[in-house]
């Protein structure tokens, strides 16, 4: 009861790797900085005998606390809650100290009652005495663990050996990595080596939580360098640094590097796990990557004096962005209606954040036979600079390169940055690898068979000439760029609004108390082929209500949480959100719901709560608009729709209908046709959140 609460591995698990003797390398990983403290509540007079059947209660009041209470002597007896045993109960708090710990366990148990409960004062004291006795700083006092990183060794040791290869075995825990050249099969090698780093698509990883593809692109940054000089990648190094190792994620990290070194056929021969405080904020980790290949002397590349004019330049398709330029679209993004967690694609299946973190391919494999056949006179890898600035790398000063973007198939994450970011040619072309992962030089004669034997393997096309340059002018011309842009600028925007219309609708529940006419006004909006959202659920905090019944007729699913059966408005609150979750809700909309909801629940579901009021805000808050309104005299008011904030009728302002004052009117003849507005402007306003067009960001700030 106070152990296994530190616990963050699956129990069962932890037995399993007992039972199969696997427990070495599959170690139980605990709560970091974090203590607990449990307390037994016992019967007066145990362990001698003791009465039973005394209520207890309070225990509500504890799992607000964010107690955990663990029952041993109770039982329930018409429907409350009893003592039936000695020991009745254990209150355990989990903090990030031991004191800390102490004091939520003790307002727990003071906050239980029973007639004669008895507990000890005294728990944890000569634990925090001890804490407090002056000794010795450690390393894991300034924040560095060793025995995370040695726990991490153990755990990625196989994920290295399954990269082993002709030359070495890949077994980790040495001062340095060994390579034998000639169990590789080279009889004259030339070294080549190359380095790089993932940049600031970290960012995006590290926002999503998804670790698993990063590792990737740093291998394929670095060996994909390598085939520039026609070289095979023998092995690799990584070095991971971060503030504090999280040993989970940098698992996740590594198990993508190794995954792709054995795709790309090196070995991971070693590496560094740097964990250095106060370098890098909590969450946030660099990654480098250094890869050694060897090439037969007499096969290296580019091969300058054999390239001519009228040479066919060949291009092989990337997988997407690849890893650079990320700084770019971080700002694209952080300025356009979506953010990393938008659904976009045909099926909606997919997150923008995932789209952006496809990792970069690896081409040692499938074009190293290609480069090595000597039909390839030069071979460039589009990395940073993006076509404009790689393939004159590998060509002689004298000559450059016409493209035709017409000729290759570019992504729609291309055309979509290009359309979002107001991007010019120019920078596309000089940020982007704009769908051409990498290029072949070759001879006209042999253009069409190396294509061929590429596309075995590959997606890849004729895509321009090599000519020669004249004074003055550019190294790289991509004709038709902006063009082929535009051709597939529909189909983007066509790919992330269908995927919203079919099966990527929001999901979105209506709490409602009453009659629930904004409630009928959003059900016949949503019915409509072309609306972004659906609703999904109904909640009423009343039995019996009108709107109940015009949910069950659309067909829509009804729960009635009833707030009369619960002690406080945070316990009624998380009973809504359990049935939120239980219908995967993604935005909720109050209409006519006339309950004031707890700050923990606004939090949480904080840019995701739509309310409409009977006013232009921020006029005319709270109750009784209307009669504030003709009490003001002025001459329009209206309806407001926005976000929920912890603060009444004070969120960001979505959408506003103004509706006339007229002379005579009354209270009602004013509210008759407010309510109007409400019904255009609620549907309307859902709309634009469902699609995307407008959210709340930061501090409370609008972004369509």
């Amino acid at each position: 009861q106070v152990i296994l609460p530190l616990l963050r591995s699956d129990l069962y698990e932890v037995m399993q790797a007992v039972i199969s003797r696997r427990l070495a390398s599959s170690m139980p990983v605990w709560k970091e900085d974090s203590a607990a403290v449990t307390v037994v509540m016992a019967s007066q007079g145990y362990p001698g005998a003791y009465p039973k059947g005394l209520e207890i209660t309070g225990l509500a009041k504890a799992k607000q606390l964010g107690l955990e209470v663990f029952h041993a002597g109770t039982a329930l007896k018409d429907g409350r809650v009893v003592t039936s045993g000695g020991r009745v109960l254990t209150v355990t708090a989990i903090k990030e100290d031991l004191p800390a710990a102490l004091r939520e366990a003790n307002l727990g148990v003071a906050a239980i009652h029973f007639q004669g409960a008895i507990y000890r004062r005294d728990i944890g004291y000569r634990a925090i005495a001890f804490l407090r006795q002056s000794r010795g700083l450690t390393y894991k006092n300034s924040g560095v663990d060793i025995e995370a990183g040695n726990t991490l060794v153990q755990k990625i040791k196989p994920l290295a050996a399954a990269t082993s290869r002709s030359g070495c075995n890949a077994e980790l825990g040495g001062f340095a990595g060994l390579f034998d050249l000639k169990a590789a099969g080279y009889r004259d090698p030339i070294l080549v080596s190359g380095t790089d780093g993932v940049g600031t698509k970290l960012k995006i990883a590290q926002e999503c939580q998804k670790h698993d593809t990063i590792g990737q692109d740093l291998v394929a940054l670095c060996v994909n360098d390598l085939l520039a000089q026609g070289a095979e990648p023998l092995f690799f190094l990584d070095y991971f640094a971060c503030g504090k190792l999280d040993v989970e994620v940098a698992q996740g990290v590594i198990a993508g590097i190794a995954d792709a070194c054995r795709k790309a056929g090196c070995a991971l021969l070693g590496g560094e796990t740097a964990e250095m405080p106060g370098m890098y904020p909590p969450g946030e980790y660099d990654l480098a990557g250094f890869a050694v290949g060897a090439v037969e002397r007499g096969q290296m590349l580019p091969q300058l004096d054999r390239i001519t004019e009228g040479d066919v330049v060949i291009g092989v398709a990337s997988s997407g962005v690849h890893s650079n330029g990320y700084s770019l679209v971080r700002k694209i993004v952080e300025k356009s209606s979506l953010d990393f967690s938008s659904r976009v694609g045909v099926s909606g299946d997919q997150t923008l954040g995932e789209l952006l973190l496809t990792p970069t391919k690896l081409y040692s494999k499938t074009l190293l036979p290609v480069l090595r056949s000597g039909h390839v006179k030069a071979y460039a890898h589009i990395t940073g600079g993006g076509l404009l600035e790689n393939i004159p790398r590998v060509l002689p000063e004298s000559f450059g390169v016409v493209l035709d973007a017409l000729t290759w198939k570019i992504p729609e994450i291309f055309c979509w940055l290009h359309k979002e970011g107001n991007l010019s040619e120019e920078e596309m072309a000089r940020t982007f690898n704009c769908g051409v992962g990498a290029v072949l030089v070759v001879q006209k004669e042999m253009a069409q068979q190396v294509l061929r034997d590429i596309q075995g393997h590959e997606t890849a096309w004729l895509i321009g000439k090599v000519v020669s340059l004249q004074k003055g002018s550019d190294n790289v011309k991509v004709l038709n760029l902006h063009r082929a842009l535009q051709a597939n600028r529909s189909l983007c925007v066509h790919s992330h609004l269908q995927g919203k219309i079919q099966m990527g609708k929001v999901k979105v529940a209506v709490l409602i108390s009453g009659t629930g006419t904004n409630l009928e006004a959003l059900i016949n909006s949503t019915k409509k082929d072309t609306s972004f959202a659906q609703i999904v659920l109904v909640i009423s905090n009343k039995a019996g209500v009108e709107g109940l019944k015009k949910a069950e007729r659309a067909g829509i699913p009804t729960r009635v949480i009833e707030h009369t059966r619960y002690q406080s408005r945070t316990e009624f609150d998380s009973a809504v959100d359990k049935v939120l979750e239980e219908f995967s809700v993604e935005l909720i909309c109050l209409a006519g719901f006339m309950r004031i909801l707890s700050g923990p629940f606004v939090k949480k579901w904080e840019g995701k709560i739509l309310n409409i009021h009977p006013s232009l805000l921020p006029s005319f808050k709270g109750a009784n608009a209307h009669k504030l309104v003709l009490q003001a005299g002025v001459r329009v008011t209206g309806c407001t729709v926005h976000f929920v904030a912890e603060e009444m009728d004070a969120g960001a302002i979505i959408f506003q209908e103004a509706v006339p004052v007229k002379v005579g009117d009354t209270e009602a003849s004013l509210a008759e046709r407010v309510k109007e507005a409400e019904h255009r402007a609620f549907p309307a306003a859902l709309q634009l959140v469902a699609s995307g067009a407008v959210r709340v960001g930061e501090a409370g700030k609008i972004y369509w």
